[in-house]
């Protein structure tokens, strides 16, 4: 029976250092060389060097100061992230894309974009569509007191436009934009 075990428990212990200790030491060792940043979590600093958030998960805005994210069905928490599932016909779905509808609407401005009112999939997408971004642009100049084209010059400034798909803004990195703007900078064009 000897015979049998010994050779198994040799696999599983050789399997279990290669598996479970070479390989991520492996792989983590060549991203930190060749990708530090996306391997550390994309994360966003501040002008002090404080992490402010990840380029990769959306945050909570509030507030006519802030460009908003898409609606989370999680409330941007990770371990809770997922879509609602809600039906179309459902009648809650109604009520949170109304009630979203009214929020976030600009007088003057026509229907708020869609993106505004869906969430998505995993409800951390920290992405919107410019036409979004755009869309709120004069809440937000509004709010701090900026004229609208240097916001508009942000947005342009952040949006990512990649090499294949729709060009995209990160809502967290556009208001963090925002606030790294000099205070004298802000008032100089009024």
């Amino acid at each position: 029976m000897s015979t049998f075990f010994r050779p198994a428990l040799s696999m599983l212990a050789l399997m279990t250092l290669i598996t479970g200790v070479a390989y991520p030491l492996v792989v983590t060792g060549i991203a930190q060389v060749a990708f530090p940043e996306q391997a550390n979590g994309s994360l966003i600093y501040d002008a002090a060097g404080k992490v402010r958030g990840s380029q990769l998960i959306a945050q909570s805005f509030s507030g006519d100061e802030w460009f908003h994210s898409r609606p989370s069905a999680g409330a941007f928490a990770t371990v809770a992230s997922g879509a609602s599932n809600l039906s179309p016909s459902n009648p809650a779905l109604a009520a949170r894309i109304t009630e979203d509808a009214n929020k976030a609407s600009v007088p003057g401005q026509g229907p708020v974009p869609l993106a505004l009112l869906t969430t998505s999939g995993s409800g951390l997408d920290p992405h919107l569509p410019p036409s979004a971004v755009i869309y709120q642009a004069a809440r937000v100049a509004a709010a701090r007191q900026l004229p609208l084209d240097k916001v508009q010059g942000l947005i342009e400034a952040s949006t990512d436009r990649p090499l294949i798909g729709p060009p995209v803004v990160n809502v967290l990195a556009l208001n963090q934009a925002l606030n790294e703007l000099p205070s004298a900078q802000r008032n100089a064009q009024l």
